[in-house]
């Protein structure tokens, strides 16, 4: 009976992840075109990239752990 919530609240946080992934996937994704783009050098867009990154890989490394598989 305690297994079948355990296996329940599993699934729905491993899902949220793996959304959390995907929406942080795409905010990389955008801050580095946005870098791309912008000819001068401006230090608030490069943290931008710099966290969407971090964000993005700490993420990645929590799903590695967790096992989980994002399709």
């Amino acid at each position: 009976m305690f297994f079948r919530s355990k296996r329940k609240l599993k699934k729905e946080f491993d899902d949220k992840l793996v959304s959390l992934i995907k929406e942080t996937k795409e905010d990389l994704q955008q801050a580095k075109l946005i870098e791309e783009l912008l000819d001068d050098y401006d230090l608030e867009l490069i943290a931008q990239r710099k966290a969407a990154e971090s964000i993005h890989f700490y993420l990645f490394k929590e799903a590695r752990i967790r096992k989980v598989l994002i399709k």
